[in-house]
């Protein structure tokens, strides 16, 4: 059964963007696809939360991308740090790991989209592997 963690924060690199956030799933899944791994710089690994248990302190750099017709991705426009990935009209949104200020409790849960992964390193071993979501 996958659990939840209590109250987290997460920002940007510039501070541009700043969050708190109730409940986060206490998985994080790593996509491989190609285009997380553009907009990453390598690949996009991200917990979960329910938008509503999302709070901004600060969203004067919070631009939003529509990366496809279903999905929109959340950065800074000051210093470019990824941040968030949200399906339109889902309640939920992808939060990256690596923005959270502290990320006692969290582990990775799978990967995806491996076919998709880049040449330069292996399948990860750490976690279930599927070819798609």
């Amino acid at each position: 059964m996958t659990g939840k963690i209590e109250m987290l924060t997460g920002r940007c690199e510039c501070g541009g963007v700043a969050f708190e956030v109730k409940h986060v799933r206490e998985t994080v899944t790593v996509c491989h696809c190609s285009q997380c791994r553009r907009t990453s710089g390598h690949l996009w690994a991200s917990t979960h939360a329910a938008f509503d248990d999302l709070t901004f302190t600060q969203d004067s750099g919070l631009r939003w991308y529509a990366s496809s017709e279903t999905a929109k991705r959340g950065f800074c426009a000051k210093c470019g740090s990824s941040l968030f990935y949200r399906m339109n009209g889902e309640r939920g949104i992808g939060i990256a790991a690596g923005c959270l200020d502290v990320t006692n409790g969290l582990r990775i849960g799978k990967h995806i989209y491996v076919a998709s992964k880049g040449n330069y390193y292996p399948v990860p071993a750490d976690a279930g592997s599927f070819e798609v979501g």
